[in-house]
């Protein structure tokens, strides 16, 4: 796992063939500005001479916070270090644990929509119009009813890419269901269970893990995990929990500034986005990030790195409180 410190962005622009040739790359570094700079230029020169002879590879890798270029390490604020385990602002303003070993599972009750909300709620809302107008036999009857569905359908969406949890009970279950099994099959595992807004949170007790072990996948594959969350953990080489609430579930509709949100950002952009981070703060006082539930498993096992990170995780997410979870 790397959450650098420094970042920086190399840039080469030469004339290969009689064609220009433009190729950035980010450079990373905990030591200095001055080495991610220099580890930006090294990067920028291979991809370039690569580009040059001929490799295909895009010419500019994209500013993620993660799941960017493989490869990117994780490019978010380091709030806070904890031995091997390091505090991030995510880019939408929540904090986040980040740990190297220490096996972290997500489970969502609904899957989350990756696609555009707008479409997501067109497709229906064409059909509802042309079921709609025949119906009325007046285009002012299907455009009526193309509306109505577009507005349903929109507010589903955006639910949907939020990752809020539908009022139906049967993803729950399910997703219980395969808890049990897991813990059933598993006996010798120790495994604290939470209560998230949109789903469940597993955190293993009794051991550590590579996010590279195949006993990851084949959890992460029984447990249903959401795929991003899964390529996240390989990508990045760890495993992570939001410690925060999310900013729209306690009255923050405005995103962290300056947009994308993504770090580092300029020196004359800082106080505009401490002023949305103090007010996020102080609105995330009264909301936990989840709820203990129950432990399962052989709960006589306790790895002392796991141990530490669960008090870390537990203190911050508020997960003993009682408050309203967001």
């Amino acid at each position: 796992m790397i959450v650098p410190q420094f970042w920086a962005e190399g840039r080469i622009q030469e004339h290969v063939a009689g064609k220009q040739i433009t190729v950035r790359r980010y450079g990373w570094s905990d030591e200095s500005p001055i080495a991610a700079q220099a580890h930006a230029d090294q990067r920028t020169q291979e991809a370039f001479e690569r580009i040059a002879a001929g490799e295909q590879l895009n010419r500019r890798e994209r500013k993620l916070a993660y799941n960017g270029a493989e490869g990117v390490p994780i490019r978010e604020e380091i709030v806070e270090r904890q031995g091997d385990t390091v505090i991030t602002r995510n880019s939408y303003g929540a904090r986040c644990l980040n740990t190297p070993d220490v096996l972290f599972v997500d489970i969502d009750f609904d899957e989350p929509l990756r696609g555009s909300v707008f479409g997501f709620a067109l497709v229906p809302a064409l059909i509802a119009g042309i079921v709609g107008g025949w119906t009325a036999r007046t285009w002012l009857g299907g455009l009526i009813a193309a509306v109505v569905v577009f507005a349903v359908a929109y507010r589903i969406g955006l639910a949907r890419k939020r990752g809020e949890a539908s009022n139906n009970p049967a993803p729950e279950k399910r997703a219980a269901e395969r808890i049990g099994r897991f813990v059933h099959q598993h006996p010798d595992w120790h495994l604290r269970l939470y209560r998230t807004p949109a789903g469940f949170r597993v955190l293993a007790m009794h051991d550590v893990f590579s996010p590279a072990d195949m006993a990851v996948a084949d959890c992460f594959h029984a447990l249903g995990v959401d795929k991003v969350y899964a390529r996240m953990c390989r990508n990045q080489n760890c495993f992570r929990a939001r410690l925060s609430a999310k900013p729209w579930r306690i009255g923050i509709g405005e995103h962290l500034r300056p947009r994308p949100g993504v770090w580092p950002v300029s020196p004359e952009k800082l106080p505009l986005r401490d002023a949305w981070v103090a007010r996020y703060e102080k609105a995330a006082e009264g909301h936990a990030a989840c709820q203990y539930l129950e432990s399962a498993g052989n709960s006589a096992r306790v790895h002392p790195n796991a141990l530490a990170v669960q008090q870390l995780h537990d203190e911050r997410t508020r997960a003993h409180s009682g408050l309203p979870i967001a």
